[in-house]
């Protein structure tokens, strides 16, 4: 029970949207059950007015077996007088409204029950489907508020198995399991009042050998839990490997790893293997269960029916009933075991929709129209977990000024770029735009003042066009050629098959390195942002497109405030100012040639390039 409420208590508010096809599809699953209880006095009807000793029910006294009451007995009655007509009878003539009524006894309740059934499950699948989609965005808006912190800490493999797998099982569940937990309790109450109709003592024992498989049941959801958290801790792993397997392409072939990768492929899907057929085995077991039980009942019935001298028309009857209530109870134990594995995912989800982003926007925050003044580090330190990567960092940078960082690797010069873009807080200190603190303002007003261009060039399976467009919204098509002409990616562009709508693969796979950057910095001038942040822009390029891009990032440049971080030192000459980092703490700062000439830190990472041995010599 435990379950069925985790489930609907979380699946609930997406399939509300749809309440009137989700109530017409409980309706109608109610419909279905009622029809196999038609079904079951058709047929004993049937056998009744077969039997040549049947007396015309319109002369013969009402009963009903096991039953004493009045209002009963009247209603049989009345019921036998006004079907009497339609309905066959062994040694009557046959006329027109016997035969109709012969030809559609049986088939009326068959038509009903498959309409029912199948557009029950229709209107069911329609909410599902739509529930998906809604879930499904709504998972991933949720990821979309949390802060770096969280991807960090979660694998790709994970996040994707959340979005589709856990969303997936989750309106399975929900679409089939709610036709289930209707149409088939309605099965049963209605298979069961027949039945006692027929022989309420019979009836109550068949019941309670039926009732004897929820013990096992209930152990099998158990073992179906535990299978399936396997299934997806392992799933997970396989999928990340995937992403991170394709991904590296290159890498793997380069270094011949095809061999380890499949291995681990194959590794993490004998866990998959072994978890699934788990699973498998809890779903399976719980079909000989129900069916030996039943089993047991049906013999019980037979003694019984030769016990007690039955007619042969109860004996149909209650024959039919008791193969109608084996397929509903056999469906309920399925369905159990169902939602044990749903709320697996369902804890899923809700530890996703329970994350907070550590890096909230404020409640009132401060408006900024314009950057006018300048950015400054107070007093900033910072750090991921318990490494301190950022200690005591004071820092003015004016409205315009160029500003240089350099240092060796791990030293925090990166952390200095995702503290203004306020993708973390300090741990303490502040970061101040224009004299405001950033955690003052809203996220989306910060970064409009903000371009970034990366190392990491991040390009979508977009067009050309649409890739250099996401850099600001509304923007033209004259806009998206003007950035692309100032990027100097104009005539890459037209020599493409569709030119600017030329679809440029995954990450941008069909262009080449300088090309792909390019791209980064023509979406970075359509932002036409006050600040430009440059993060090793040029670090992976080869000489020829790393004068190429520095041409096109330096015309950028002009009358904007630009932070630089470079492992290419020769790249900061243009700077006002150049500091360098060493463990999170500035240990020198001045201009391009003055730190070369004092001989400190900068120098000996000049000279280790070979700079000074032709800038100033020894």
């Amino acid at each position: 029970m435990e379950n069925v409420i985790n489930v609907l208590r979380f699946g609930w508010p997406y399939l509300r949207p749809y309440w009137r096809r989700l109530l017409m599809g409980v309706l109608l699953a109610a419909v279905f059950g009622f029809s196999n209880g038609i079904f079951v006095w058709a047929t004993k009807t049937v056998f009744e007015r077969l039997s040549p000793n049947t007396a015309n029910p319109l002369t013969a006294t009402a009963s009903i077996p096991g039953s004493t009451s009045t209002w009963a007995v009247e209603a049989k009655a009345t019921a036998d007088r006004v079907l009497d007509p339609w309905l066959p009878l062994m040694g009557r003539p046959l006329d027109w409204k016997q035969v109709l009524g012969g030809l559609l006894l049986l088939p009326l309740p068959v038509f009903l029950r498959s309409v029912a059934g199948y557009l029950s499950g229709y209107c069911l699948m329609w909410a599902g489907e739509r529930m998906l989609n809604n879930l499904r965005t709504a998972v991933l808006k949720k990821l979309n508020t949390l802060s770096l912190d969280y991807f960090h800490r979660s694998t790709m493999g994970d996040l994707l198995t959340r979005i589709h797998g856990d969303t997936t099982i989750l309106r399975n569940c929900l679409s089939n399991g709610l036709s289930d937990a209707v149409r088939d309790p309605t099965t049963i109450v209605t298979l069961c009042a027949t039945l006692c109709w027929i022989d309420w003592k019979l009836a109550l024992a068949v019941m309670a050998f039926f009732s004897i498989a929820i013990i096992p049941i209930r152990l099998l959801s158990k073992k179906a839990r535990k299978a399936v958290q396997g299934l997806v801790t392992a799933s997970i792993s396989q999928a990340s490997l995937l992403v991170e397997a394709f991904t590296g392409i290159r890498v793997v072939k380069a270094f011949s790893l095809e061999g380890e990768q499949t291995g681990r492929f194959c590794h993490l899907s004998d866990q998959l293997v072994h978890h699934g057929m788990k699973g498998v085995q809890a779903r399976g077991m719980g079909h000989p269960v129900i069916e030996t039980i039943s089993m047991f009942g049906v013999g019980m019935l037979v003694l019984w029916i030769i016990y007690s001298g039955q007619t042969i028309a109860n004996i149909f009857g209650f024959l039919t009933g008791t193969f109608l209530l084996y397929q509903p109870v056999k469906r309920l134990a399925a369905l159990n075991i169902m939602l044990s594995e749903a709320s697996v995912s369902v804890n899923r989800l809700i530890n996703i929709f329970k994350e907070q982003p550590t890096v909230k926007e404020p409640a009132q925050p401060k408006r900024l129209p314009h950057f006018t003044t300048g950015l400054r580090f107070e007093n900033v330190s910072f750090s991921y977990g318990n490494q301190m990567v950022l200690q005591n960092i004071n820092l003015d940078i004016p409205r315009g000024f160029k500003l240089g960082i350099a240092g060796e690797s791990g030293c925090g010069k990166s952390t200095l770029i995702n503290l203004l873009f306020r993708f973390y807080d300090p741990a303490h200190g502040r970061v101040t735009m224009d004299g405001i603190d950033l955690r003052e303002l809203a996220g989306n007003d910060l970064r409009a003042q903000l371009a970034l261009v990366s190392q990491e060039v991040v390009l979508f399976d977009l067009t050309v066009a649409e890739n250099i467009a996401c850099g600001r919204r509304g923007a033209t098509r004259a806009d998206v050629e003007q950035a692309a002409r100032m990027a100097d990616a104009h005539e890459f562009i037209m020599q493409l098959p569709q030119g600017y709508d030329t679809r440029i693969g995954e990450r941008g796979v069909t262009l080449s390195g300088g090309q792909r950057q390019r791209l980064s910095i023509a979406r970075a001038f359509i932002r036409n942002a006050p600040i430009l942040l440059l993060d090793e822009a040029t670090a992976s390029l080869d000489s020829q497109s790393e004068g190429e891009v520095q041409a096109a990032i330096d015309r950028f440049s002009e009358n904007r405030t630009v932070v630089t971080i470079a492992h290419r030192l020769s790249t900061l000459r243009a700077c006002d100012r150049v500091i360098v980092l060493d463990q999170g703490r500035i240990v020198e700062q001045g201009a391009f040639t003055e730190l070369l000439q004092k001989g400190g830190a900068f120098a000996a990472m000049a000279k280790r390039q070979g700079m000074l041995s032709t800038t100033h010599p020894a």
